[in-house]
């Protein structure tokens, strides 16, 4: 089995059971032994259902880690479930190498042939570079790492046994000390990590710049215009701005789509908002011609 981990709490259920539904929907072959890394219990009910989404595809296991990142400064707009990734070389000493995914994110991409086809020699990580836009260099500068080489932590495949033995865990919890980090674990990641990484293409995580004309330039800069077009109709999707369950976002339909594939137990356990209601809308003639509208605009911008 492939080893996946991925971090939620019990209000982000839903989302994190999408995720596992499109990593089972891309990765026809794949089994997944998936360790769920938890600020806060999760109802075994809850438990049951995801063991019932994934059949004989999905093992989960739980870890609680409710006040492990204690002294590690966790900015106001995340959970601490967030930098959990950062503990995984020492959470895991059976393993050597672990896939990470975000729960925000829907995977078009198969995981299996990407777990098979990867060596990861001796880096610590494989990831996804940013491209970065405009007023983003200066930042990354900032930090100390090479704004072409700025990657997005929440695709992750990560090198356990060469960070273990590295002691990477601990630099990055001590880099992770300061409160001026505006994205705390992944510009610890990239600090830590800058020179051991490996870069995969972006359709393995495809930010939402990735997919907003007005950036197109910034992406061929970095990758190419073939791969802009491949991105855009097959890329994995990393809702890294507003979540198309609040808002209409980038690859909005993409998302419910998925959520729409969920069993109706799942489903129970979230109450949608207006953008349920919306997506409903977005599904007839009037927002085809809405969406083809915003598009324009977009392209424009």
């Amino acid at each position: 089995m492939i080893p996946l981990a991925i971090a939620f709490t019990p209000n982000y259920f839903v989302q994190a059971a999408a995720t596992l539904r499109s990593v089972l929907d891309a990765s026809p072959r794949g089994q997944f032994r998936v360790i769920c890394m938890l600020s806060e219990e999760i109802p075994q009910r809850m438990q049951d259902k995801l063991q019932r989404l994934g059949g004989e595809r999905l093992t989960l296991e739980y870890i609680l880690l409710k006040g492990r990142m204690e002294g590690v400064y966790i900015d106001p707009r995340y959970t601490e479930a967030a930098s959990l990734r950062l503990l995984l070389p020492e959470l895991l000493p059976e393993l050597d190498r672990i896939l990470y995914l975000d729960c925000d994110i829907v995977v078009r991409q198969d995981l299996a042939q990407l777990w098979e086809k990867t060596d990861l020699a001796d880096n610590y990580l494989a990831a996804i570079y940013e491209a970065a836009i405009e007023g983003q260099a200066e930042r990354f500068r900032a930090l100390g790492c090479d704004p072409a080489k700025y990657f997005n932590s929440g695709f992750l495949l990560m090198n356990l046994a060469q960070m273990r033995e590295e002691k990477v865990s601990e630099k990055l919890l001590e880099a992770c000390r300061v409160p001026y980090l505006e994205f705390p674990d992944q510009d610890a990641l990239n600090q830590v990590c800058q020179g051991r990484v490996l870069p995969l293409s972006p359709l393995y995580n495809s930010i939402r710049t990735f997919f907003i004309p007005k950036y197109k330039a910034d992406f061929v800069r970095q990758y190419s215009e073939p791969l802009w077009e491949q991105v855009q109709r097959e890329a994995t999707i990393h809702y890294t701005g507003g979540k198309p369950w609040n808002l209409f976002t980038v690859q909005f339909a993409a998302w419910w789509m998925v959520y729409d594939r969920l069993p109706e137990e799942i489903k129970a356990e979230w109450t949608p908002g207006r953008m349920a209601r919306f997506w409903k809308f977005y599904r007839t003639p009037f927002g085809r011609v809405f969406d083809a509208l915003r598009n324009l605009k977009q392209r424009f911008a």
